[in-house]
């Protein structure tokens, strides 16, 4: 057995020699954007919930620009029930009337965003809490499916203010909240707000963290994790079935970001402790990351 001092020196040398192994990636992406889609389980479990922050107070210490886009919806979902509002799902999608769609802009935008916001704050970043409405930065539409209510989709950007913050070493945090033409506040997919936010802002990354390891040629079968990855492939999987369920949009939703470009899109296991640091900082990586084919090694 190690001895507490064998062991205390071990542990240094391991911390320096990750921190060697990241220094290339911090310089390749100073000064570079990277927007995050937080959600799932690292958005509900409280030690999950620090280390995410954690990584992106490091992002931001390091020179990277991050970007938070979240969503909520479990908490929408607690709040409902208190209201006496029973939650309706139609093809994955919330069904959003007019009462629904006030506890969702309360919950996204007055709780769940302004507690990010504080817990960055906290560990020493310097957050924005934004969301779509505000400097027009969203405009949304209604989304194509019928009976959905206010469902909607984006329908133009407007980066300016977020330029301005993250020149000035301010992190946005957006929640997925934007308003049309006539005012009409819309709720808005967090994944679809983080892809075309990253496409708008010329990203580097656009990394969604989900409640699974990537994308799996068997979803049974951890070791079938496929890595990398292009657009062409990835289109490949989705019509062979491989990629299905709930895991289609995630991965549309990275192609369309990659074809407006966004130079990578990663989906990760955000149930992994510090995954935004192994996957950004580290030669291996965690999960699956989506490439541009003229990109790809």
């Amino acid at each position: 057995m190690l001895n507490d001092t064998e062991y205390i020196r071990k542990a240094e040398a391991t911390r320096v020699r990750v921190l060697s192994e990241a220094l290339p990636y911090i310089q390749q992406f100073a000064g570079r954007t990277i927007v995050v889609k937080y959600g799932g389980a690292a958005m509900k479990e409280a030690a999950l919930k620090e280390k995410v922050i954690r990584d992106i107070v490091f992002m931001s210490c390091v020179g990277l620009r991050p970007v938070v886009v979240h969503g909520g919806g479990p908490e929408i979902n607690t709040w409902l029930d208190k209201l006496g509002i029973e939650p309706q799902f139609k093809n994955g999608l919330r069904v959003t009337d007019a009462a629904t769609m006030d506890v969702v802009e309360m919950v996204l935008v007055g709780r769940v965003n302004k507690e990010i916001v504080s817990l960055i704050n906290q560990a020493g970043g310097s957050a924005v809490g934004l969301c779509g409405k505000d400097a027009s930065l969203i405009k949304a539409r209604p989304a194509d499916q019928r009976d959905v209510g206010f469902v909607g989709e984006v329908s133009s950007v407007n980066t300016q203010i977020l330029e301005s913050l993250v020149k000035n070493g301010h992190i946005p945090v957006v929640s997925s909240v934007a308003a049309d033409e006539m005012g009409q506040a819309y709720n808005i997919n967090a994944d679809t707000v983080a892809g075309e936010l990253a496409a708008a802002l010329g990203a580097e990354k656009m990394i969604l963290l989900t409640d699974t390891s990537g994308i799996l040629k068997d979803f049974k079968d951890l070791s079938t994790l496929i890595p990398k990855l292009d657009i062409q492939e990835a289109r490949k999987l989705i019509e062979s079935g491989i990629v299905s369920g709930g895991m289609i949009p995630k991965v549309n939703c990275c192609v369309r970001s990659l074809a407006q470009g966004v130079r990578a899109a990663h989906i990760i296991d955000g149930r992994i402790p510090h995954a935004l640091l192994l996957e950004i900082f580290t030669d291996a990586g965690i999960g699956s990351m989506i490439v541009a084919s003229e990109f790809i090694a």
